[in-house]
């Protein structure tokens, strides 16, 4: 697990580029404590910060490989893990007769592009981001791994791309890229509708995101040649006894798979645990691997806002050793310059502020956790996935009838039972639904948003993922929207960015591409079905979870951000927040002070809303402006590059 920063230069200057390169990877010191290091020839420079996880001693990198003609033909860079490395170094020594030089998982990355190109991603299991610089072709190539667990950012240009695990490493070489550091207009409305940044977006004009499941090729003096490798299908397979034992068999036997190799490990492993059914499962079959396994949650001091006596009561059943992590109103406030520094972008979800304190606590005991995301979106988890069936009625509707029932939705008034059911009804899939988050309505956006546009909407984002999803059922089309949004876009992000903001690797055995294979062939019945969600990994985890956690009520890591937003610690807080922020030429401050007076009242739940703009105004003043500096341990280097 490791941080990866680079330049391919396009005038074969990159010796002269080391130094910049070396110091702008300092800032991502986090990903990988362990080691630095940094390799260049006359078009490519390599830096590289390394947490140790596998071959400790010896997979060091920027590493060099090549085939016996020519042993040092092609330079790595590789941030993850590949869970099925042995595996796939067994096939490449059968099958080709390659030959290794350490017990990493990154060689079989490199040796398996020499022997099947760009296939090679197919072959891999696991979290990555990798380039490899082939110095006999020069040609540079880059990947991510199918989910988008692993982030990998680029910049393109005049003077070379540039490419890194952390955006704020790739603005550090925007000016001898010869780009400005402008803010992106479009990314912030998304941003402010959806409380996170869609990819390829980011809030730098400049810099974008390789997207999840996608490779490029890149030549010097050249753009980026991108493809996308993996497109989710889920395609149903009819079983010969179709929802019988054999299916969820299938289920656990590939979740058993998929945890036992992500247990691989030269350090120990731990697992984040909730209290729910995912995090449970992970838990309980990881600690067939390692018994004296130690299991991590944290919650609030405030009723309905904590899981961690469901947690505790869970680890106790599985025989785990459990820690605990207790979150103040104060320590959340105080925390926040700093997680955001870490996330590059805004993510406006509450949820990565625990989890940043119990990242923390869990690094003080190990250097690996496991993680149950993902579940929700391979087996039709959330609870917005039944919403096809109560508007199964509407279905049989044409088009003339649903725009008259929306015009009679707008005629009821607020508050008014039905409203919301008849005014979703009469709005196709495509328009209704945008992912899981959506914090402002068109109204507030015009109200609140200064650089507004009638013409970017959150369809810019979901129309060519539905395009993709055509001809699906219902929730399949909404699982696979997910995917290439929420999931990506605001899970993962926090996942990979607040683990390694502590050197802490995370580990996701839901998203694996053998479970997911499962997962994807099953039919809508099997997702939503006897009033629960997830219907079949609830039964395939009837061999795995312990029985009173199959069907408790999903809560996660919440936050109780709404009574805190009112109570007079954060409403101050927020106020003055609001106040001196030099955002006014983005959000009209007048209309957010008075959403925030709307909230303390109680007259409207404004917690959502308040919490994306006061995100964005603490990114403001770190990244633009410097009126926010966060506290970052051991840092020896600007928070602003």
């Amino acid at each position: 697990m490791c941080g990866l920063l680079g330049m391919l230069t396009s005038d074969g200057t990159a010796s002269s580029t080391t130094e910049l390169i070396a110091s702008a990877a300092r800032c991502m010191r986090h990903r990988g404590p362990d080691d630095l290091g940094t390799w260049n020839d006359d078009d490519l420079v390599f830096g590289f910060n390394r947490l140790s996880i596998i071959d400790i001693e010896h997979s060091h990198q920027p590493l060099r490989w090549g085939p016996p003609e020519s042993p040092e033909r092609y330079a790595l860079t590789f941030n993850g893990e590949i869970y099925n490395y042995l595996e796939v170094r067994e096939e490449l020594a059968r099958d080709f007769g390659a030959e290794f030089r350490t017990e990493g998982d990154g060689e079989p990355i490199v040796a398996g592009f020499h022997h099947w190109g760009a296939d090679v991603v197919h072959k891999l299991r696991g979290m990555f981001a990798f380039a490899v610089w082939d110095t006999e072709t020069r040609e540079l190539f880059i990947a991510r791994d199918p989910f988008g667990i692993k982030p990998l950012f680029v910049a393109t240009g005049p003077r070379g791309t540039a490419f890194g695990s952390e955006k704020k490493s790739v603005l550090a070489l925007l000016d001898r890229l010869g780009l400005p550091a402008d803010l992106d207009d479009r990314a912030i409305e998304h941003y402010t509708v959806l409380q996170y940044v869609p990819e390829p977006e980011t809030l730098h004009s400049a810099v974008r995101r390789l997207e999840s499941g996608c490779h490029a090729r890149l030549r010097p003096g050249a753009a980026p040649e991108v493809t996308r490798y993996f497109f989710p299908r889920f395609s149903v397979r009819r079983f010969t006894t179709p929802g019988e034992q054999k299916r969820y068999d299938e289920i656990a036997d590939a979740l058993r798979d998929s945890v036992a190799k992500h247990m691989r490990a030269d350090v120990t492993v731990g697992s984040f645990l909730s209290g729910g059914i995912d995090s449970t499962a992970i838990a309980a079959l990881a600690i067939q691997h390692n018994p004296d396994l130690v299991t991590f949650t944290t919650g609030f001091e405030r009723d309905g806002y904590s899981e961690i006596d469901v947690a505790a009561e869970s680890a106790e059943a599985i025989g785990a050793r459990h820690v605990v992590k207790v979150v103040s109103p104060a320590e959340f406030i105080q925390a926040l310059p700093t997680i955001i520094w870490y996330l590059d972008d805004p993510v406006a979800d509450p949820a990565l502020v625990p989890l940043y304190f119990v990242a923390a606590e869990a690094r003080k005991h190990v250097k690996v956790v496991l993680s149950g995301e993902g579940a929700d979106e391979l087996f039709g988890g959330y609870t917005i996935y039944k919403e096809p069936l109560s508007l199964k009625a509407f279905d049989r509707a044409g088009p003339r009838m649903r725009r008259l029932m929306g015009a009679v939705s707008d005629r009821i008034p607020e508050g008014t039972r039905g409203k919301s059911l008849l005014h979703r009804g009469s709005l196709p899939l495509e328009e209704r639904y945008y992912g899981n988050a959506r914090s402002f309505d068109d109204a507030r956006l015009r109200s609140v948003l200064r650089t507004f546009r009638e013409d970017w909407t959150h369809t810019d984002v979901t129309a060519p993922i539905y395009a993709m999803s055509e001809g699906l059922d219902p929730v399949a089309r909404m699982q696979h929207l997910d995917l290439f949004t929420w999931l990506r876009g605001d899970i993962l992000v926090k996942a990979d960015k607040i683990t390694m903001a502590n050197s802490l690797e995370l580990r996701v055995p839901f998203l694996d591409r053998e479970v997911f294979d499962v997962a994807e062939q099953l039919p809508f019945d099997e997702k939503i079905a006897h009033g629960t969600t997830k219907y079949a990994l609830r039964k395939a985890l009837e061999q795995i979870v312990p029985a009173h956690v199959l069907h408790r009520r999903k809560l996660g890591f919440p936050v109780p951000i709404r009574h805190w937003l009112a109570g007079p610690e954060m409403y101050e807080w927020a106020r003055d927040l609001i106040t001196a922020s030099d955002t006014d030429h983005i959000y009209d401050r007048a209309f957010v002070l008075e959403m925030l007076d709307e909230h303390r009242r109680g007259a409207v739940d404004n917690s959502r809303r308040l919490w994306t703009v006061l995100c964005f105004m603490i990114w403001y003043g770190i990244f633009v402006d410097g009126s926010i500096e966060p506290t970052i341990e051991d840092r020896d280097y600007p928070v602003r590059l």
